[in-house]
C-alpha cells in the first residue's frame, strides 16, 4: 500500500480552552508537502498529531508507513552524541569491540561493517563534518538541526515531519537543507516560513482558522493561484458594490414614482369625482405593492451588502500588506556610520572580529552574511553600543534603531501603544493611532500587551513603533529579522522596509527577503575578517 496520512474530521484544543482544530479533515500522499499558515494557527501542533506524540480530542489520524519527526534543535541532554541522534551508538559500540577482538562470535555475526561509513555519507549530504562520537552540546544550534536531519533521513521513512528545518542556519546550511528536500524522493511534511525551500515542495498546504486546502505545486505556483484569487475577490466586490448602488437607484426611483402616483390620486380625490369603494380599493392596492416592493429592495440590498462584506474579508486575507511611511530626511551620500579597523571579541585572545572596516552612507542597503559564529550579532553589538571595542573605532554619525531578534527596545510589560507613546514622545494620540494603523495594529489591537504577542506580531509592532513617528531614525539595523515569522509576517516587515528611505543595515540568510528589501551591497564576514560583496 502507497505511503499516505489521513486526518478525519480532527479537533484539538489548547490547555487553555482555545480552539486550534475543529472538524479539520485533510489528506496527504507521497510527494513533498509544504506546511504554511499565520503563527499561533497550529502548523506544529498538527505535526505532533500526525506523529502520534500528541492525540486528537476527537477525530482519527491514520497513517500508511513509517514516519520520523525531526527534532527541535534545543532538545539535547548533555551527554548525547551524533551517533544517539542516529541510534546507532550500540551498533558503533560493538565494531569498537569487534576491532579491540573483544566480540564473541554471534555478534561478529549480527555487526554492521558499513554503519559507520552510512553516517559519515547521512552528515556529509547535509553538509556536516562531524564524528559520531561528538556530543551534541558542542554543536552550534545549526550544527545540530543538520545532524538531526542526517539521522532522520538515515533510516528512510516513508514520511519525514520537519519544522522550520533551516531555522538558525547560515546560508550553506539553509543550501544544504534546500538540496536534501529537492532530492527527496519520498514522503515529507515541512513547515516553514523559507520560500526557497518551498519553491522545491511538489504541493502546498495552507493551514487557517477555517481548516487546511491543498494547492498543487510550489511556492510560487501557490502565489499565483492566490493572485487570481484576490482578482476574483476584488471583481466579486465591485460587482457587490454595483449591485448595492442599482438597488438603491432603484428604490429611489420607485418611492418617487409613488410619490408622482400619491400626489396625482389625493388630487383627483380632492375633486370628488371617485367613489370612495374604488378610491379605498386603489389605495390598499397601492400600499400592498408598495410594501411588496420595498420588502424586495431590501432582500436585494440585504444580499448585496453580505456579498460586499464577504468579499472584502477576502480581500483583506488575500491582500499583501503595504504602508507610507514619512521621510527621514537622509542626504544621498551622507555617511551615516563608519568602521575603522574593528577589533572585538568575548575571550581575552581570542578576536571573533580582527581590522573590518565599513562606511555606510544613505540611503545604501547593506546586508551582513556568513557562516554561524563569524561575528555578525557581535558587529550589531558594537555597532549598537552594547559591546565595547578591543580596538580601531565605530561611529554612528545620525539617530538610530536596532532591532535584535528579541526586538528588545519595546517594553513588554506595556501594550503596543504605550511603546509608540514612549518612543515617540513628541506624537499625539490621533497620530500614535494613525501609524499603528499603518503597520495593521487598529483600534484595540493597538492596545495588545507586548509580552502577549507572537514573532510576526511582535517585530511589525517593534517597526511601527520605530519607523511610525513623525520622523523615522536615519538608520535602521536588523538582526536575523525573518526567523521565527510567517510567511505573512515577512512580507509585512517587507512592505514596511521597502517604505522606509534611510539606510539599512541587515544580517540575514534570509535571500528571498534580501531581494525583496533591495539590498545593494553584501558584506561576508568570514574568519574575522569583511569581504565586501
Amino acid at each position: 500500500m502507497p505511503a499516505s496520512i489521513s486526518l478525519s474530521n480532527i479537533a484539538w484544543s489548547t490547555p487553555d480552552g482555545r480552539t486550534l482544530f475543529s472538524d479539520l479533515s485533510l489528506n496527504v500522499e507521497a510527494g513533498r508537502s509544504g506546511l504554511v499558515g499565520r503563527n499561533g494557527v497550529g502548523k506544529s501542533t498538527l505535526l505532533h498529531l500526525i506523529s502520534g506524540s500528541l492525540q486528537p480530542q476527537a477525530g482519527k489520524v491514520s497513517v500508511s508507513g513509517t514516519l520520523g519527526l525531526l527534532r527541535q534543535a534545543a532538545q539535547v541532554s548533555a551527554d548525547e552524541t551524533v551517533a544517539d541522534l542516529f541510534g546507532a551508538e550500540s551498533g558503533l559500540a560493538l565494531l569498537r569491540r569487534a576491532e579491540a577482538g573483544l566480540a564473541d562470535i554471534d555478534e561478529l555475526v549480527a555487526a554492521d561493517w558499513t554503519l559507520g561509513a552510512r553516517i559519515e555519507v547521512a552528515l556529509a549530504r547535509v553538509g556536516l563534518s562531524a564524528e559520531p562520537a561528538t556530543r551534541l552540546s558542542a554543536l552550534s544550534g545549526g550544527q545540530r538541526t543538520r545532524a538531526g536531519l542526517a539521522a532522520l533521513v538515515f533510516g528512510e521513512p516513508d514520511f519525514i515531519l520537519l519544522d522550520e528545518p533551516t531555522n538558525n542556519l547560515d546560508r550553506e546550511g539553509r543550501r544544504a537543507v534546500v538540496d536534501l528536500l529537492a532530492g527527496w524522493r519520498s514522503g515529507a511534511i515541512v513547515v516553514s516560513h523559507d520560500r526557497e525551500l518551498l519553491d522545491t515542495m511538489d504541493a502546498i498546504l495552507e493551514l487557517t482558522s477555517q481548516g487546511a486546502s491543498r494547492y498543487g505545486g510550489n511556492w510560487s505556483h501557490y502565489r499565483e493561484r492566490k493572485a487570481i484569487e484576490l482578482e476574483a475577490a476584488e471583481h466579486d466586490l465591485e460587482d457587490a458594490e454595483r449591485r448595492v448602488a442599482q438597488v438603491a437607484k432603484a428604490a429611489q426611483a420607485t418611492a418617487e414614482r409613488k410619490a408622482r402616483k400619491d400626489g396625482a390620486g389625493k388630487r383627483k380625490a380632492a375633486r370628488g369625482d371617485m367613489p370612495r369603494i374604488l378610491m379605498n380599493g386603489l389605495k390598499n392596492r397601492a400600499e400592498n405593492t408598495s410594501g411588496d416592493n420595498a420588502r424586495l429592495a431590501e432582500r436585494q440590498r440585504a444580499l448585496a451588502v453580505t456579498d460586499a462584506a464577504a468579499a472584502r474579508e477576502r480581500i483583506e486575507v488575500l491582500q499583501s500588506f503595504a504602508v507610507k511611511l514619512p521621510s527621514t530626511g537622509l542626504p544621498l551620500g551622507k555617511v551615516v556610520l563608519r568602521i575603522d579597523r574593528l577589533t572585538v571579541g568575548h575571550e581575552p585572545g581570542r578576536p571573533v572580529i580582527s581590522g573590518v572596516s565599513l562606511d555606510v552612507a544613505g540611503p545604501e542597503r547593506i546586508a551582513v552574511s556568513g557562516c554561524n559564529g563569524s561575528g555578525k550579532t557581535t558587529l550589531l553589538r558594537v555597532i549598537s553600543g552594547g559591546l565595547a571595542p578591543w580596538a580601531g573605532r565605530v561611529e554612528v554619525m545620525t539617530g538610530h534603531a536596532m532591532l535584535d531578534q528579541q526586538v528588545g527596545l519595546l517594553d513588554a510589560s506595556i501594550s503596543i501603544r504605550d511603546n509608540f507613546r514612549r518612543i515617540n514622545p513628541d506624537t499625539d494620540e490621533n497620530a500614535c493611532r494613525s501609524a499603528l494603523a499603518r503597520f495593521m495594529f487598529r483600534a484595540d489591537a493597538a492596545l495588545q500587551i507586548v509580552g502577549s504577542l507572537s514573532g510576526g506580531q511582535l517585530l511589525r509592532a517593534g517597526l511601527a513603533c520605530v519607523l511610525g513617528g513623525k520622523v523615522p531614525p536615519p538608520l535602521l539595523i536588523l538582526d536575523e529579522p525573518t526567523n521565527h515569522l510567517d510567511i505573512d509576517s515577512i512580507e509585512a516587515v517587507e512592505a514596511g522596509l521597502r517604505a522606509y528611505d534611510g539606510a539599512l543595515l541587515v544580517v540575514s540568510h534570509d535571500e528571498r527577503f534580501l531581494d525583496a528589501i533591495g539590498i545593494d551591497r553584501r558584506i561576508v564576514l568570514e574568519k574575522g575578517s569583511a569581504i565586501a560583496g
